[in-house]
């Protein structure tokens, strides 16, 4: 009897150190995904991929060289005393609601956190980038991503998006590439200052390279597609008050 509860305390014991050790790795591979993400955005997925097969330290270092961060509120003031990497964008997602019309805003009694990312120049003068964290709604379940913009707070630099259940080979190509090269360069903005953003369209094919707000989409994943319109625009306008200070300032 004694060696049986011996034996079930070493266990419990081992399995509860093997468990820790994992939520340790666990926690990091996050954060390390992370970090991946928002450079990708703004620097290029080949260029930070090209750096990982060479050694994921090259990445933690240009990380902290080149990205500071910051955390705003819904009207576009700088919250202190809180890192962006503290905020889990996704519960911050459900402070949300559209209203009549269908403009995404803060529910009544809620403090909105919205992290904002920036990625300094290669030499160090000025911020180069702005990257966002963005979250929304597919086909099946969440999707979410980074998008980064140039210093006009307009220009697309670039986006990374991902997901938790779409269809494989439909709305989960949202995961590409390819697809998400395609917002490179699009705008947010209109001539006239009013938000637009950038729209993928229904199926592929067309020739979309003059058109400054729209996007190919994906074959068969229209309602995916749709999910990441409204991801993009809903973000867009979240962050608009604070980019408008930045250009006033």
């Amino acid at each position: 009897m004694a060696f049986a509860i011996g034996m079930t305390l070493i266990l419990g014991t081992a399995l509860a150190f093997v468990s820790e050790s994992l939520k340790d790795k666990q926690r990091a591979e996050r954060e390390f995904e992370r970090k991946k993400f928002i450079l990708s955005a703004a620097l290029g997925t080949d260029q930070i991929n090209e750096m990982i097969a060479t050694s994921r330290d090259e990445v933690n270092d240009l990380y902290e060289k080149r990205v500071a961060n910051l955390v705003v509120g819904a009207d576009g003031t700088p919250i202190e005393g809180l890192s962006a990497d503290d905020v889990i964008v996704a519960k911050e997602y459900k402070k949300l609601q559209r209203n009549s019309d269908e403009v995404m805003e803060v529910k009544s009694g809620q403090t909105l956190r919205l992290p904002v990312y920036t990625i300094a120049s290669e030499d160090g003068e000025g911020i180069a980038y702005y990257v966002m964290p963005i979250y929304g709604f597919g086909l099946w379940d969440n999707i979410w991503g980074y998008l980064a913009l140039q210093s006009d707070f307009n220009t697309v630099q670039g986006v990374i998006f991902d997901h938790k259940g779409e269809t494989p080979g439909l709305g989960a190509r949202i995961t590409e590439q390819g697809l998400q090269e395609r917002y490179q360069g699009k705008k947010l903005n209109n001539e006239a200052g009013e938000l637009v953003s950038v729209n993928m369209q229904k199926g592929e094919g067309a020739d979309y390279s003059d058109a400054p707000h729209k996007v190919n989409g994906m074959t068969g994943a229209t309602i995916t597609g749709n999910g990441v319109n409204a991801m993009v625009k809903d973000y867009a306008g979240l962050y608009s008050d604070y980019f408008n200070s930045l250009k006033k300032s």
